[in-house]
């Protein structure tokens, strides 16, 4: 009797499975769900106010000759040890590249646009500001741009010397972190994305060099090297011959902890684009005379911020 009842059990259990897929036929299919529709990133500038927002100078600061401090004790392997590096004068930009002026060197170039993959162009629509940063640029892109300026793109040891100056700093502003001074993650600084450069005013190294804590990492000239602190020249280092990886400097909006320390060094494959890479360009002293130009731009921008004369007499 027990064994009649065993062999109806299986008998009924195996119908059952094989009538679900009759019963997925008879019931019809579910499509799934459509992925959301994704629009193609447009050339031209969003609406709005940023529509109407004047495009920003191409303004670079000149950073004199001399020794600065470079790398950092309290921080990870590849940023040890600190240490004096002499590095002669040089002029850095003092904004990041942003997406009008490198628009104008695709018009002029032919150039491939900083466009992303489709699927990831929704991101993109708040990132297409004329005074923000560009992004999704690879280090061959930055560095072709740099070079149609006439420029190039700065070695690590300047960017740092840039955004450090010369006191030992680990922050553009000083010393202490201050969550807010830049454009940095799981901050309510208003921006979802990146910000027109220039827009956190503390952060700003001793120099007036703008966004080396946040907004976008940079691409810099130097091959990584994770021993390069120790092994380089003291003067005017230039990183490894070759390698794997190109350096990645500063924070960007993504950015978390205590990694937008001004000493951090990251690192990516030179054919990598993201939409939290960006960078600026350098030129040496004696690259077309543009230290030259900074140094007169830097002294027209001072005698515009300077009283006048009646200003100074009010009582």
């Amino acid at each position: 009797m027990l064994e009649t009842r065993f062999k109806v059990a299986i008998l009924l259990t195996v119908l059952v499975f094989a009538s679900l897929p009759i019963m997925g036929i008879l019931r019809g299919t579910t499509r799934p769900p459509l992925e959301e529709e994704v629009m193609p990133v447009s050339d031209e500038t969003p609406s709005g106010s940023a529509a109407t927002e004047a495009p920003i100078g191409d303004e670079m600061v000149l950073i004199p000759a001399g020794p600065f401090a470079r790398g950092t004790n309290v921080g990870g392997y590849d940023e040890q040890p600190e240490r004096q590096i002499f590095l002669d004068s040089f002029s850095i930009d003092r904004y990041e590249v942003t997406n009008h002026q490198y628009q104008q060197f695709v018009a002029a170039t032919g150039h491939r646009k900083s466009s992303p993959p489709s699927r990831y162009a929704k991101n993109m629509t708040k990132m297409r500001g004329v005074n923000q940063p560009v992004v999704y640029v690879s280090w061959d892109d930055a560095q072709t741009y740099c070079q149609w300026k006439g420029k190039r793109l700065p070695t690590e040891a300047e960017w740092e010397k840039a955004m450090r100056g010369t006191d030992g700093r680990l922050w553009p502003w000083g010393q202490e972190l201050d969550w807010a001074a830049s454009n940095r993650a799981h901050v309510n600084d208003g921006f979802e994305a990146t910000a027109p450069v220039g827009s956190f005013k503390r952060d700003v190294s001793p120099y007036g060099v703008s966004d080396g804590a946040g907004n976008v990492l940079e691409w810099v000239a130097d091959w990584y090297g994770e021993e390069a602190f120790r092994i380089s020249e003291a003067q005017n280092p230039k990183g490894p011959d070759h390698g794997t990886f190109r350096v990645l400097r500063g924070g960007g909006y993504t950015t978390t902890g205590i990694d937008v320390r001004i000493t951090s060094r990251s690192k990516m494959v030179p054919d990598f684009r993201d939409e939290t890479i960006g960078f600026r360009c350098a030129t040496s002293a004696t690259e077309g005379g543009a230290s030259v130009q900074a140094e007169r731009g830097e002294l027209k921008r001072q005698r515009e911020t300077e009283p006048t004369e009646n200003q100074n007499n009010r009582g």
